[in-house]
């Protein structure tokens, strides 16, 4: 083991300068190479001096003994600095130095030269000094053992090496110092072993932590191993390669590190089982005082925290509140919590690996902290569960309260409603909002039994068997009752004002349902009016057709008056429900006059074509029988003659209504067209007058020679009534002669 008096760490600013350096190169003698770059700055000789002390501190006595080759690089530098440094190695390291090589710039120093032969010198200073330039220094060094700054192949950070140094060091004065540490530790614990009481003697901690030591030591070997530091692994001396490595033995010493990390992983192991052993006696005592902790808090302040509140509050924010601090109290529970699943874990451990004394104490510890703990999480959750039901419970209230309010909002309010679907959209409304009501009193009753039966179900008090409060749980019974009592009963007159306005609010449908239907009542009699004085124009052409006509008419009446009376039933309907609701309607100024009006008109018009259907049927009939007798009066003729005119003179007149205005039937076009048909059948009529009028004139002729025949007749009829009562007397004579005759016979 090498003699380092120096440390890197107090030069560390003057070695990050690289003044000079060992690249771990080796001359032809196995001897090491020291490298000295020269710059162009001024270079201070004394931390050049500090950096060769340091340097050469760190190979062993024996690598020492071969000798240094010294590569002073003064190709950046003046030749007084060069000549200092080269007079400097004299006194620093005269015996170590067997070969010193200036490398020299390729045109300078020439005369300098010649005054100063180091050559000649060799015997004063103690080694040989030679003036080279950079691409001749290989006849004295191995290109493998140079750095690249004199085109050599030799790798060489300087920083690394600097920070692996600092490692090495670091490792070395924290291992040997722990080693010292672990030892008297562990010694004093044998003593301790003897008396349980001088518990403190073993409580004594290292400065280092062994593990991270440890890891360091690993990692700085593991380094030395790759070749990482300074060299690479490989044999004994030789040249033309890169297996010669000076730096494995000599200057990094590796067997040292590994020394160190032998002794260390015996102590600390050593140190591993007493902290066991320690620890294994310390814990159950630790773990029996947390345990009684544990269970005192939880049996004391913990429960009575729980005990003094049992409120569900009266309100929402009431609730709320209580909640809040419910959360409050989980959270200083939860922390005891943590605490016994951290034993339960601990205790877990120890019974896997623990002696049977032992074994039965830890379980007995286990079993009444799980005891503790899960009677007093029970507690917390049923807790927990009637909050959550009190929430519930009062928002339902709250919400349900609101309902009522909006509710007893609408229902105070006038109803103003401007038709029958702004009533019916208002009832559909309210029912919706009384349904609401009834669902909401329903989901009430639901939650506030779920509150009584989480209340009732809660579990006994620790283990002490504590009950709670009895009368503050009856308050809160009989405010769970109370609140939905208070919500029945003003449901209950809601209800009740809900049946008034239903009601009120149906007689308005049916009000505006009357007063609709009564004005359609008017216009379908203006309809019909309209279709009377439009349409119904035609007399028929024959009797039998104006007789259908006349039976239609009176149907056609007939509907007109079930309209008018059904408008009238419908006005006195909408008197009788504006009486019931105490308000006026528009049907009392203005439906009435003109159902009234259009039925006067529609009455006058009726009778009109009544009486012109009557007085056609009249001459049709009457023309039809003149039209089909052979023998017809001329009074009949005349009749008929004057019924037609008649009707043809109704026909232009108007229809004058009781307001004095007037009105056609139909057009002026459909008018004539029934005066055309009436027309036709008096000129009919006339033909046939005329016809009996030849007839008649023809009667005459013939009248008057049947009188001549007549009276001639007369004259034979006399002749021959004469000749028969001639022949008669005769007669009468002849059979009285016969008569007389017969009897002188029978005389005879």
């Amino acid at each position: 083991m090498s003699n380092v008096t120096m440390e890197a760490t107090t030069i560390l600013s003057i070695l990050k300068k690289k003044l000079a350096f060992l690249s771990g190169g080796k001359d032809r003698r196995s001897g090491l190479i020291l490298t000295i770059p020269l710059s162009s700055d001024q270079t201070s000789m004394e931390e050049l001096s500090a950096t060769l002390d340091y340097l050469l501190s760190i190979p062993s006595e024996k690598c020492k003994a071969r000798g240094f080759t010294v590569i002073v690089d003064g190709r950046k530098s003046q030749w007084n600095i060069v000549k200092t440094v080269v007079l400097m190695l004299q006194n620093v390291i005269p015996a170590e130095v067997s070969l010193v090589c200036v490398v020299k710039p390729d045109e300078f120093w020439d005369k300098k030269v010649t005054h100063f032969c180091f050559w000649k010198e060799k015997d004063r200073l103690g080694f040989e000094v030679i003036l080279v330039s950079a691409n001749k220094l290989t006849r004295y060094i191995e290109p493998c053992q140079l750095t690249d700054d004199f085109g050599g192949s030799l790798d060489y950070d300087h920083n690394d090496w600097l920070n692996k140094r600092l490692v090495f060091e670091k490792f070395t004065k924290e291992s040997t110092s722990l080693l010292d540490e672990l030892s008297i530790i562990n010694e004093s614990d044998k003593s301790s072993s003897v008396d349980k009481d001088k518990s403190a003697d073993c409580a004594l901690l290292p400065s280092f932590d062994p593990e991270t030591v440890l890891q360091t030591g690993h990692e700085l070997l593991s380094e030395l191993q790759q070749r990482r530091f300074n060299g690479s692994e490989g044999g004994g001396g030789g040249q033309g390669g890169p297996a010669w490595c000076p730096m494995e033995e000599e200057l990094l010493a590796q067997p040292q590190v590994m020394k160190l990390l032998d002794s260390l992983r015996e102590q600390y192991t050593r140190y591993q089982e007493l902290c066991r052993q320690r620890n294994k006696r310390t814990q159950l005592d630790e773990i029996h005082a947390k345990v009684m902790q544990v269970v005192t808090w939880l049996q004391g302040p913990g429960s009575e925290l729980l005990k003094t509140h049992q409120a569900i509050g009266d309100s929402m924010r009431a609730a709320q509140a209580l909640q809040q601090k419910h959360e409050e109290i989980e959270s200083q529970h939860s922390e005891w919590f943590a605490v016994y699943v951290e034993l339960n874990q601990q205790i877990a451990a120890l019974l896997s690996a623990g002696e049977e004394e032992e074994v039965v104490e830890l379980k007995a510890l286990q079993q009444q902290l799980s005891d503790v703990c899960y009677q007093q999480a029970a507690q917390l959750e049923s807790r927990q569960n009637v909050l959550q039901a009190a929430q519930c419970f009062h928002s339902t209230t709250q919400e349900l309260s609101q309902q009522l309010d909006g509710l007893l909002g609408m229902l105070c309010a006038d109803v103003a409603p401007a038709d029958g679907a702004s009533i019916q959209q208002n009832l559909k409304l309210l029912e919706e909002k009384l349904q609401t009501v009834e669902a909401g009193l329903a989901s009430l009753r639901q939650k506030g039994g779920l509150l009584l039966e989480q209340m009732c179900s809660q579990p006994s008090w620790s283990l002490e068997e504590t009950e709670s409060p009895a009368g503050e749980q009856q308050d809160n019974v009989q405010h769970i009752q109370g609140v939905m009592d208070e919500m029945q009963l003003r449901k209950q007159r809601c209800e009740d004002m809900v049946d008034v306005r239903r009601l009120k609010m149906l007689q308005m449908v049916q009000l505006f349902k009357c007063e609709e239907d009564a004005l359609q009542a008017v216009e379908w009699l203006s309809e019909l009016l309209d279709a009377l004085l439009k349409t119904h124009v035609r007399l028929g052409d024959e009797s039998q057709e104006t007789r259908t006509m006349l039976d239609k008419h009176r149907k056609f009446v007939d509907v007109a008056q079930s309209t008018y009376d059904y408008g009238r039933q419908l006005l006195q309907a909408t008197v009788v429900l504006c009486q019931s609701l105490r308000c006026t309607t528009r049907s009392s100024g203005d439906t009435l006059p003109r159902l009234n009006r259009v039925w006067k008109q529609f009455s006058v018009s009726a009778e009109e074509r009544q009486q012109r259907l009557e007085l056609a049927l009249s001459f049709h009939t009457a023309a039809e029988k003149v039209l089909h007798q052979e023998c017809v009066e001329p009074e009949s003729l005349d009749e008929v003659d004057s019924s037609g005119k008649t009707l043809l003179d109704r026909l232009t007149m108007p229809v004058i209504f009781p307001d004095g205005s007037e009105q056609y039937f139909g057009s002026p076009s459909d008018t004539a067209a029934a005066a055309e048909g009436v027309r036709e059948r008096l000129l009919l009529v006339e033909e046939r007058r005329l016809q009996l009028q030849e007839v008649g004139l023809h009667n005459a002729d013939v009248e008057e020679k049947l009188n001549g025949q007549e009276a001639r007749l007369d004259v034979i009829g006399e002749e021959l009534s004469e000749k028969e009562e001639q022949e008669e007397e005769e007669e009468e004579e002849a059979g009285q002669q016969d008569e007389e005759l017969e009897s002188a016979t029978q005389d005879c």
